[in-house]
């Protein structure tokens, strides 16, 4: 199965406010397009991947992340993240209605292809399924099979938001890095610590990052 990924990505300004007592608001932005460049650029080089379809409206950000293979949608609803997502996934049903669909955060810095791909190979077996982050209290993928809608429920506490709603939730090992999202200092050391990828390392070089 080949995946359609609809990332979702604030504007660089407003993005990662839990990270600025451990990077400071200069840095903060340059860490959250990093982040996402990371991001994308393993979700593109990952075998399962058909394309990836980024929603922002960040000038500097889509240009990034288009330059790296991503098609760049606007927030049109302009009305958060879930509503976000949902209006990039119904974009995508207009061109190719059966595709399947899954979200992924944009804050996956230590993002490995091969471990998204056994991520979304397993979720091909339901038709929505989603995948808690490592605090096991979020959610960092969330996917739909063809005819399935996504209805996100991202957020504080998704993960039970997630079940209820009826998504089965995939309870794989070895699949850290699909895991780890960045929201905070703990969150980037965790991801440091798993081997992040190029533009996260240049932009984190250096930072001392207080315990």
């Amino acid at each position: 199965m080949q995946w359609t990924l609809v990332i979702p990505l604030k504007p660089l300004e407003r993005a990662k406010s839990r990270l600025a007592p451990a990077a400071g608001d200069g840095l903060r932005p340059a860490l959250a397009l990093a982040f996402a460049q990371d991001t994308v650029a393993a979700a593109v080089g990952c075998p399962s991947v058909r394309n990836v379809v980024v929603v922002t409206d960040d000038a500097r950000a889509g240009r990034e992340l288009a330059a790296l293979g991503a098609r760049v949608v606007p927030d049109a609803p302009a009305d958060g993240l879930n509503a976000a997502l949902a209006y990039a996934a119904d974009q995508v049903r207009a061109a190719r209605p059966q595709a399947p669909v899954a979200a992924l955060n944009a804050d996956l810095p230590a993002l490995r292809s091969h471990e998204l791909a056994r991520v979304l190979d397993a979720a091909a077996q339901f038709p929505r399924a989603f995948l808690p982050d490592t605090a096991e209290i979020g959610t960092t993928l969330l996917s739909v099979g063809p005819g399935t809608e996504l209805r996100p429920q991202f957020g504080a506490a998704s993960r039970a938001r997630h079940l209820d709603s009826g998504a089965a939730e995939l309870g794989l090992h070895g699949v850290g890095s699909v895991r780890q999202d960045v929201d905070t200092g703990e969150d980037l050391r965790a991801a440091l610590a798993l081997g992040v990828g190029p533009h996260t390392a240049t932009a984190a070089a250096g930072l001392l990052i207080p315990d």
